[in-house]
Order: C-alpha cells, then sequence, then structure tokens
C-alpha cells in the first residue's frame, strides 16, 4: 500500500490510547496485570534471575533496531529459523545505562551467561545461540499481549475513535507477520517500564512480588466489581482507591503462594516482603496475609501513570499497522 492510500485520520495518537486506557481501567486491568504479571515469571524462569533475562532481550532488541533501521522485516517464522544472532558493537556501558546497572553486576551476569553457553563473546561482537531462543521464543506472550490491544481496540470503538473492528487473531497474526518490527515495539515498551520499577522497588525480585500481592488484590477486587453488575467502566484513580481502601482489605496472599507461583525462594519472599512492609508498600492483614496498604497507591502513581504512557505508544503503533496493513 502507498502512503497516499493511508487515511490518515483513522490512525491513533498515543494520547488517545493513554485516556482510553485510562478511562476504562477497571475493565482493562485485570488483564494489563495478568499481561505484566506472566512477562515478569517469564523474565525469571529461564535463569532464575531477572538481569540475565533482561540482558539478553537488550541485545535482541538492538539487533531489531538495526533490522528496522535498514528497513530489513522478518515475520515470527523467518525470524526463528536463524542458527544464531549476532549483536556488532556490543558495550558494558550502554547496557549499564540501558538496564540502570553497575558495570561489576553487568560484567557478572554476561560472565555467567558466557559459562551457561547462552551468548559468545569476540572481542566486542557477541553473538546469542540458537538454544537460547526457546527461553526468548514468546509464542504465549503474543497472546496475552494479543488479547489486551483487542480489549482496548473495543475500549476505543466504544469511545468512538477507533473505528477498525478487530479480534484477538487477526491482532496475533499482524504482530507474527511483522514480528521483527512490532517485537522491538514490545521491547522499547518492556525494557523501560521493568527497569522504572527496578529503579524505584531497589530490584527486580522486590517489584515481582509486589506485582504478585497486587495481582491477587486486583483480580479479587475486579471479580467483586463484576459479580456486583457494574456495567460501566470505572478509570484510573477510582479502580485503585477500591482496590485498596475498600474490597482488597482482606484478599491477601501469603509467602508461601507468592513462592509456589513465582518460583521465588520462601525465605527471599519474606526478606523483600519485609522491606515492602518497612516502606510502606504491603502489610499484613489479620490472616497474616500480605496486602496493599493506602500509602502504595500514592508512592507508585508517578510511576505507573509514566509506565502507561509506554504501553500507549505500543499499542498505539500496533493498532494503527492493523489500519494501513
Amino acid at each position: 500500500m502507498s502512503i497516499q492510500e493511508i487515511d490518515f485520520s483513522k490512525t491513533l495518537s498515543d494520547d488517545q490510547v493513554y485516556e482510553s486506557i485510562m478511562s476504562h481501567y477497571s475493565t482493562l486491568s485485570k488483564d494489563w496485570i495478568s499481561h505484566q504479571w506472566n512477562w515478569m515469571n517469564n523474565v525469571y524462569a529461564p535463569f532464575n534471575d531477572h538481569y540475565k533475562y533482561m540482558i539478553i532481550i537488550s541485545l535482541i532488541e538492538k539487533t531489531l533496531q538495526f533490522y528496522d533501521q535498514m528497513n530489513i522485516q522478518y515475520s515470527y517464522e523467518e525470524y526463528y529459523s536463524k542458527t544464531y544472532l549476532q549483536i556488532e558493537k556490543f558495550n558494558i556501558t550502554e547496557l549499564c545505562e540501558k538496564l540502570d546497572l553497575p558495570k561489576e553486576t553487568v560484567r557478572r551476569k554476561v560472565l555467567e551467561l558466557e559459562n551457561e553457553g547462552v551468548i559468545t563473546r569476540n572481542k566486542k561482537k557477541i553473538v546469542i545461540d540458537r538454544k537460547a531462543f526457546a527461553f526468548v521464543k514468546p509464542e504465549q506472550q503474543i497472546k496475552f499481549s494479543a488479547k489486551y490491544i483487542y480489549l482496548v481496540s473495543q475500549a476505543l470503538n466504544k469511545d468512538k475513535i477507533y473505528s477498525k473492528k478487530l479480534d484477538q487473531k487477526i491482532i496475533e497474526n499482524t504482530i507474527k507477520k511483522n514480528f521483527s518490527l512490532s517485537w522491538r515495539w514490545f521491547y522499547r515498551m518492556q525494557i523501560p517500564l521493568v527497569i522504572g520499577y527496578h529503579k524505584f522497588f531497589k530490584d527486580l525480585a522486590t517489584f515481582h512480588i509486589w506485582g504478585t500481592v497486587s495481582m491477587n488484590q486486583a483480580l479479587n477486587v475486579t471479580g467483586q466489581l463484576n459479580s456486583n453488575n457494574n456495567k460501566n467502566s470505572l478509570d484510573y484513580f477510582t479502580t485503585n482507591n477500591i482496590l485498596i481502601e475498600n474490597l482488597g482489605a482482606n484478599t491477601g496472599i501469603s509467602a508461601m503462594s507468592i513462592s509456589d507461583m513465582t518460583n521465588i525462594p520462601r525465605a527471599t519472599i519474606i526478606r523483600k516482603c519485609k522491606y515492602l512492609i518497612k516502606e510502606d508498600l504491603i502489610k499484613l492483614n489479620e490472616k497474616k496475609q500480605y496486602v496493599l496498604t493506602t500509602m502504595n497507591f500514592r508512592k507508585i502513581l508517578p510511576y505507573q501513570l509514566k509506565n502507561f504512557k509506554y504501553k500507549a505508544k505500543f499499542i498505539r503503533k500496533v493498532l494503527n499497522l492493523l489500519v494501513i496493513s
């Protein structure tokens, strides 16, 4: 399709997507929290270490950036048919800045990845071995992302901002067809989003644990809201006030359950939860289960609003791609 044939009046802006997400938060929040919680589980699972995975996907995003700049596109099948990925001009300092980590930490984790046979270094070049693809191949993540994008498109349809009618399968197929492009967009959302929370919580394990407490509470609250036949969407601020101050008070989760859900050791969870309690981000309810605090909303708010901008940009790009495809 030539550029002359594109009807730009049907494309979206970041602000339009952001405002729709915020105004329809009660109907979208459950799926977004599940989307991000599954993502964090996938980040942790391959190495029992969040940062090794973040290093791998940061290097992969670098190759996807090169493909985009060279106007090279690969479908999902084409991309994963490769035996290896080569990233040129590998730079420890660049990784440190991107992931907000000390040089000593990045060097140590890169060396561990080498010893595990995941990557091979030759001076400033780095090769990611094909066997690493098993844990970076995002078959399930594409489904989670497509579902959430579909729900946002419905909200935009309802607001009469986006006219194209979609289903989840169409979105999945479009992402796979334009994989090297769309998954670069995905990583450009996730990397700064996750690292933003790393800066707030001081490490990703703490964020992962807090996110599990949040997900448990959000699922219980949205379930109760739906059971009350609330047909109208509630905005971000109203939903979060209900989540923390009212319905969520008795919907806690134990350290053992968090460990079972994340595979993070129970001892680590107890230690990190003590830090979260000290920071007034979670508390223990009468059943000795972890729940969110009222202070939690005020402290997290600036980070969430900033991260929702990353989310809106990713969704806007995919939805506009569907318009012009």
